[in-house]
C-alpha cells in the first residue's frame, strides 16, 4: 500500500481495533478514524456486559465461531500486555428443567465442536460447587469465560494508532461518502477527509454507511435495548461468575442472565425491546427518524409477526422489576426484589433481513475501496481483534 492513507468510520472496539492492525501491519500507511462522538467507546462497546465469550452459542464453521476463537487469545493476550483488566471467572449454562435438557444437549455439542477450553457437564447436584446458590438440573461450565473493561481497552486500542502516528478525530459524524479519481471523499460537515481505501465500522449506524457508500439498504439495523439491573452489594457476592440461560432458538434473543463485573458489582440482564432511538440512554428515548425507518422496514413486521408473544414478555419486564426478576430468580432465587436496583441499558445494533430473519453471523462486504462491517453483534468485542485481522488479512490485501 504504500503511503497510502486509510479511513476508519467507527470508534467502537471494532473501527479502533482494525485501526491499530493497519498501524500494524502497514507501516507506512497513514491511519485516520473518524467517530461521531466526543469519546471512544461511546455506544455498544461502552454499554455491554463486559464479558469475554468462550464461544459455546455459535454455529460451528460460522464466522462468529472462528473468530471468536482467535478473537479470545488475542484479547486476552493484550490485556495482559497493557496491564488492562481481564479475570477468568467463568461461566455457567444453566438447565433449569428437564424440558430443556434437548436443547441443552444440543448446545454442548456445539461448544465442544467450537472447542471451548475445559468444558465440563455437571449434574444438579454438583452445580452448588462452581455456584452455591445458583438451581438447575444440568449445566456447562466454561471456566475460561472472562470478564474485561471493554472501554479501557478501547481506550488503550486508539492510543496505540496514535503512537503509530494515525489519527483519531472525535466529534466527526460522517455525512457522505464520495468516489472520486484519486481516492475516496468521507465528508464531515463541510470539512472532506481524502483517504485511498475505507473501512466502515458503524455498529448501530452501519446501514447507514453502507447506503452513503453505494450499498444495499439491506441488512437494516433494527436497534433493540437492554436494561440492566443491579444487585446491591450485600449480595454480589452471591454469584462468582456468570449463570446464564440455555437459550431456546424459538427465540431470538437469549435471556437474562447473571454477570459480574470487572469492579465486583453483579448484574442482571439484559432484556431485549425494541429501541426507539439509536443514539439516547434514557428509558423514555425516542427518535423519529429512527422510529420511522424501523417501521418502514417489511422486515420488521415479518419479525414482529413471528416473535409477538416473546415481545410481550420482554414488554412486562421493560415495565416492571418484578416481571423482569422472577425469568431470573429461576437460576438463582435467593436473590429477590429488595436486592436489585435498575442500572442502565445499552443498545444492540441488530441486522435485519427483509424476510424479518436476524442476521446471525458477522457481515463484512466490499466495494470499489469500500469495505464495510454490516453485522458485528456479540461476540464482536471479544472477536474486534480477530475481526481486525480478517478485515485486514482476507478484504484489503486481498481485493
Amino acid at each position: 500500500m504504500g503511503e497510502e492513507t486509510v479511513g476508519v468510520v467507527g470508534g467502537g472496539i471494532v473501527g479502533l481495533a482494525v485501526a491499530r492492525e493497519l498501524t500494524r501491519r502497514r507501516p507506512g500507511t497513514r491511519v485516520l478514524v473518524l467517530e461521531r462522538e466526543d469519546r471512544v467507546a461511546a455506544h455498544q462497546t461502552g454499554h455491554n456486559s463486559g464479558v469475554v465469550h468462550a464461544g459455546i452459542y455459535y454455529r460451528p464453521g460460522s464466522l462468529k465461531a472462528q473468530l471468536c476463537t482467535r478473537g479470545r487469545g488475542l484479547l486476552r493476550d493484550y490485556c495482559a500486555e497493557h496491564a488492562l483488566p481481564y479475570d477468568e471467572c467463568g461461566k455457567l449454562v444453566v438447565a433449569v428443567g428437564h424440558d430443556e435438557l434437548g436443547r441443552f444437549d444440543a448446545l454442548e455439542a456445539t461448544a465442544r465442536e467450537n472447542g471451548v477450553p475445559g468444558l465440563r457437564r455437571v449434574e444438579g447436584t454438583d452445580i452448588a460447587a462452581i455456584e452455591p446458590h445458583a438451581v438447575g438440573v444440568a449445566a456447562l461450565h466454561s471456566p475460561h469465560t472472562a470478564i474485561t473493561d471493554y472501554v479501557a481497552v478501547a481506550e488503550r486500542l486508539a492510543q496505540d494508532v496514535r503512537d503509530a502516528g494515525g489519527s483519531v478525530l472525535l466529534s466527526t459524524p460522517v455525512t457522505g461518502v464520495e468516489r472520486r479519481a484519486s481516492g475516496i471523499d468521507v465528508v464531515s460537515g463541510a470539512t472532506r477527509h481524502r483517504v485511498d481505501r475505507l473501512v466502515l465500522c458503524g455498529g448501530l449506524e452501519s446501514d447507514r454507511l453502507g447506503v452513503l457508500a453505494g450499498g444495499t439498504p439491506a441488512p437494516r439495523i433494527v436497534p433493540f435495548r437492554g436494561e440492566y439491573l443491579a444487585v446491591v452489594p450485600e449480595k454480589a457476592d452471591w454469584v462468582r461468575g456468570m449463570v446464564y440461560p440455555v437459550p431456546d432458538p424459538r427465540y431470538p434473543f437469549l435471556g437474562v442472565h447473571f454477570t459480574r463485573r470487572v469492579d465486583g458489582s453483579l448484574e442482571i440482564g439484559p432484556n431485549a425491546f425494541l429501541a426507539l432511538s439509536r443514539r439516547s440512554y434514557g428509558r423514555a428515548s425516542v427518535r423519529p427518524r429512527d422510529v420511522a425507518e424501523t417501521l418502514a422496514w417489511p422486515g420488521f413486521w415479518r419479525f414482529s409477526a413471528r416473535h409477538w408473544r416473546t415481545g410481550l414478555d420482554e414488554l412486562r419486564g421493560v415495565l416492571s422489576v418484578p416481571a423482569y426478576l422472577r425469568s431470573a430468580q429461576r437460576y438463582v432465587p435467593g436473590i429477590g426484589l429488595a436486592d436489585v436496583r435498575r442500572r442502565g441499558l445499552g443498545l444492540r445494533a441488530q441486522a435485519m433481513a427483509r424476510d424479518g430473519s436476524l442476521v446471525d453471523d458477522f457481515v463484512i462486504d466490499q466495494l470499489d475501496g469500500v469495505t464495510s462491517v454490516r453485522n458485528a453483534p456479540s461476540p464482536a468485542a471479544t472477536s474486534s481483534l480477530a475481526i481486525a485481522e480478517h478485515v485486514v488479512d482476507r478484504v484489503l490485501v486481498g481485493d
